[in-house]
């Protein structure tokens, strides 16, 4: 599935929404709970990221690879910051990025709709399983595993979630499951142990580095919703 970018623009929008609704006003508890997607960073720290990107991208900050020393110095330079401060600064920016997306492209989409899942996985509030940004997502991501998996020089390998699939119908390896944790599974938020044991067909342990897309797999199961 692909978007338009005023397509785009307008689910990047919709899920800022989701992301302020579902963190503001959470009490300092939940705010410092360890996201286990991100292991590093709490609530509070991976809001403070999805934040400081908006504005590193407004002020041409962004850095090409989005590495972990950019991230991390979004995150440092918001220490403090409670909740509500940060989706302040992040309102402030909604007009001017939605501006900033239309002459320089959608990239932020990815970031937040990521990340939306993973503030959810903290929090234990599942939702947003089947908007229209996700699956642009997951067909964009699929392509980046199929691509590492032709680099490595292996067969094709097929996903295959509800109505959703990507790679050859006769692919040697098949790997099934929800489209949701499929999309979740192609930017690394699912386990080597998730995705053997969602193979239905063939061996899928020479293909689990080519999941590695955003950095390593965690290292247990992560069913976003549950904690």
């Amino acid at each position: 599935m692909q978007l338009t970018d005023a397509e785009a623009i307008e689910e990047w929008t919709r899920a800022q929404a989701r992301v302020i609704e579902l963190v503001e006003g959470i009490p300092a508890a939940e705010a410092a709970l360890p996201v286990p997607a991100c292991p590093d960073w709490s609530v509070r720290d991976l809001l403070a990221h999805v934040v400081g990107y908006s504005t590193d991208a407004l002020a041409d900050r962004e850095d090409d690879d989005h590495g972990a020393a950019w991230t991390q110095a979004q995150v440092d330079a918001r220490a403090g910051r409670g909740i509500a401060p940060l989706v302040a600064e992040w309102r402030g920016n909604t007009g001017p990025l939605r501006a900033w997306m239309a002459e320089h492209g959608v990239r932020p989409l990815n970031d937040v709709v990521i990340h939306e899942q993973d503030l959810r996985g903290a929090l234990g509030v599942p939702g947003a399983h089947d908007t229209p940004a996700l699956a642009a997502l997951r067909d964009r991501f699929a392509g980046r595993v199929a691509d590492a998996v032709a680099e490595a020089g292996l067969p094709p390998l097929r996903l295959e979630g509800g109505s959703w699939s990507h790679g050859p119908a006769d692919a040697a390896v098949v790997v099934r499951a929800s489209g949701f944790d499929l999309a979740r599974a192609v930017t690394a938020r699912r386990s080597a142990g998730q995705l053997r044991s969602w193979t239905v067909q063939g061996d899928v342990e020479p293909y689990l580095d080519c999941f590695a897309t955003l950095g390593p797999l965690p290292e247990r199961a992560l069913t976003d919703g549950a904690t």
